[in-house]
């Protein structure tokens, strides 16, 4: 596919994160796993165990088992104070953002102890728009999403054990444009206006085994592979009048490996918690890097061919699960964690605006026929204020950084 790209302009989108995930990944992709805040891997017990735990599925009842969830999500306004002068210009706040994005799970019957799945999902993505001039110019409107087509297959090696792996085919499209004519309204003559449109396609895998000590016990631990989307396509490059390039650039998007080691419990019968602890090795995002196929002119290569060092750090969170069998009809289900930024103060920008953040969840599963259930959940993910003095021209805090997350999905089995 023919791509257009503004290389400049696609730098926001690599430094840039959605507020409800730190970094820009999206843990949560079913019911389960929102109303459990993330806290879905040992206890993963339904469809999307395709995705989270694939060891798991080697414990699924023997039957085709089908999910459709439909999350929705909504951004908060983030607003800036700035500390220098004047405040009233440097200042801002982002718009609210609001968002449809559906996964599918799939599980097969038991093969001779194997088991085969199928998912896709949207686990990294974000959005963000600035109307104020002075973080308009970098990042007046950035979005990045990508879709993870992940068969699987798990392995019962006997009843204690399950080992499961997977491919993964990531698609991730981006879309970015920036306006700095709010700071040099007199300056007609310079390229103040940027847009960039790109897609790639990336592979990688995904690995989990699963132990079952006795009927009321999981542990397990899962990795997913980093998986680099190379973005490529015409650029046009321009800093000052009459050094404007038309060329071909190249840039690479890190979606980080993701480790997760996971235990469950379930207690007289009804009340399975679940204490999980993943790192996303955001480390790996060192700096953004161009390449061109032109040589560029000593006023482009500045801002567009300089690396910009970003030294991301590999990030924790902490998430508890808890799931409640309360009638033969209804469990519920709740969550609590705690997720860590990857962003240092050094590198922060108006790009990404992120903190640490604490999770809070709740929902429900009906069962509506033998074969079928409905399930409905909510999570609410809050930002802390954050306040960064820093060479990439902040000065100021941030605060208001929220998100809302509501799913539904519906299970069936035949």
């Amino acid at each position: 596919m023919k791509k257009t790209i503004s290389v400049m302009a696609l730098a926001s989108v690599l430094a840039a994160g959605s507020a409800f995930a730190s970094g820009y990944r999206i843990p949560e992709q079913s019911v389960d796993s929102t109303a459990k805040a993330g806290a879905d891997i040992a206890s993963a017990s339904h469809a999307d165990a395709t995705y989270f735990n694939p060891a798991n599925m080697s414990w699924l009842d023997s039957a085709w088992q089908v999910e459709g969830d439909l999350d929705y999500i909504h951004l908060s306004s983030i607003n800036y104070s700035s500390n220098q002068r004047p405040a009233s210009f440097l200042s801002g706040s982002t718009k609210e953002e609001n968002f449809i994005a559906p996964t599918l799970f799939m599980v097969s019957p038991d093969f001779n102890d194997f088991r085969f799945g199928f998912s896709i999902t949207e686990p990294f993505g974000l959005a963000k728009r600035w109307d104020d001039p002075y973080q308009s110019a970098s990042a007046q409107k950035f979005n990045l999403q990508t879709f993870d087509f992940n068969p699987t297959v798990s392995y019962k090696i006997n009843n204690t054990f399950s080992v499961a792996g997977g491919v993964r085919m990531m698609y991730g499209t981006a879309t970015v444009s920036s306006n700095a004519s709010g700071i040099f309204p007199a300056i007609a003559s310079l390229p103040l206006s940027r847009f960039v449109q790109g897609d790639a396609t990336g592979w990688g895998y995904n690995l989990a085994v699963s132990a079952k000590p006795d009927d009321k016990s999981n542990i397990s631990i899962t990795y997913r592979s980093e998986i680099d989307l190379d973005l490529s396509g015409n650029a046009t490059l321009g800093g000052i009048p009459n050094d404007t390039i038309n060329t071909t650039g190249k840039v690479t998007v890190v979606t980080p490996a993701v480790l997760a080691v996971s235990g469950a419990y379930t207690f007289f019968d009804k009340l399975t918690v679940e204490l999980t602890w993943d790192r996303t090795f955001w480390s790996q995002y060192k700096n953004l890097d161009f390449t061109y196929s032109s040589a560029l002119g000593p006023y482009a290569m500045t801002p567009f061919g300089t690396p910009i060092v970003k030294n991301w750090n590999d990030s924790n969170a902490y998430r508890l699960g808890l799931s409640y069998k309360a009638t033969n009809i209804v469990t519920l289900m709740a969550g609590l964690a705690y997720d860590e930024t990857p962003v240092p103060d050094s590198t922060l920008g108006f790009e990404l605006p992120d903190s640490n953040a604490y999770l809070f969840s709740l929902g429900a599963r009906f069962q509506l026929t033998p074969k079928m259930d409905l399930g409905v959940a909510l999570l609410y993910d809050m930002k802390s204020s954050r306040t960064v003095t820093n060479a990439a021209g902040v000065n100021g805090t941030f605060t208001d950084a929220s998100a809302l997350l509501g799913s539904v999905g519906l299970s069936y089995k035949f």
